[in-house]
């Protein structure tokens, strides 16, 4: 096993989990988070993916048009908005003081995956569909376009895979609690996908908005606004980025495009640039 690898981070976790350090209490909220993220992480994905797979025209939401559109316009912008506030410096801050007592900062990646599983399932499960169908795959194409759909959805999971998975589900809080450690963030991703591009995950996320073989206004509207999202948001984490990792990560920021892969370019350079 390499040192350092996202399977020794993931075992090393799994292990601290499985033979915590004496606590009750400590163990019991670090129990209850666990439950909480993992359920909420499962719903909000499930939510989000059969909802876009039928464009938005299935939902819960029954509000009354025209306040419907308002509502819809506030659930879309809730995600990015408060996304992109927790994971700033003032927002980590906050996260880290929403749970009383002194393993706030510990739970806090458990505690910002909670939020956001719990903003995406109210987006896609609460959504008031507008009933209008522009397009519906059918026949090949639509076997062709579920396909299309699903390969997104994987080169989502191989990117949160490589950007540290045990963060992005919201594990790495509440199992470092439980071995009642300091939580240990992965390294500046610069393998598997990001060799190719810097945001895979954001880009993976935009190719889903646009491989549904529905198509209704509702899927349009939300296509457009988490496309604008996926390509600006993270201009703010690679602020972020290269204040933390300094002149590695504007090298690495030279050698590997943003967001459309440059074929040309030897992913050789990017494996041997300083760690």
């Amino acid at each position: 096993m390499i040192k350092g690898s996202h399977v020794e981070r993931i075992t090393t976790l799994l292990h601290g989990a499985l033979n915590p350090e004496p606590g009750n209490g400590r163990i019991a909220l670090a129990i209850v988070f666990g439950l909480t993220v993992h359920v909420l992480f499962a719903a909000g994905v499930i939510a989000m993916v059969v909802a876009m797979y039928f464009g938005m025209s299935q939902s819960l939401g029954t509000i009354p048009w025209p306040y419907a559109g308002w509502v819809n316009a506030l659930l879309i912008l809730q995600f990015p908005l408060a996304h992109s506030f927790f994971l700033s410096r003032p927002g980590t801050r906050v996260l880290s003081r929403l749970i009383p007592g002194p393993h706030g900062g510990t739970l806090g990646t458990t505690t910002y995956a909670i939020i956001a599983s719990a903003q995406l399932f109210v987006l896609f499960a609460f959504w008031t569909p507008s009933g209008v169908i522009w397009w519906q795959a059918e026949g090949w194409a639509l076997g062709v376009v579920t396909s299309l759909y699903g390969l997104s959805w994987l080169l989502l999971l191989k990117a949160s895979w490589d950007a540290g998975a045990e963060v992005q589900a919201g594990a790495l809080g509440w199992m470092s609690l439980m071995k009642n450690a300091q939580p240990r963030f992965p390294d500046m991703p610069t393998t598997g996908l990001f060799r190719i591009i810097r945001q895979p995950i954001y880009v993976a996320f935009a190719l889903t908005l646009w491989t549904v073989p529905v198509w209704t206004p509702d899927q349009l509207a939300l296509a457009i606004s988490f496309t604008a999202y996926c390509l600006l948001a993270p201009k703010l984490k690679e602020r972020r980025f290269a204040k933390r990792y300094g002149d590695r990560f504007r090298r690495y920021q030279r050698l590997v495009p943003y967001a459309v892969p440059a074929f040309t370019r030897k992913t050789s350079d990017v494996e041997h640039s300083p760690q």
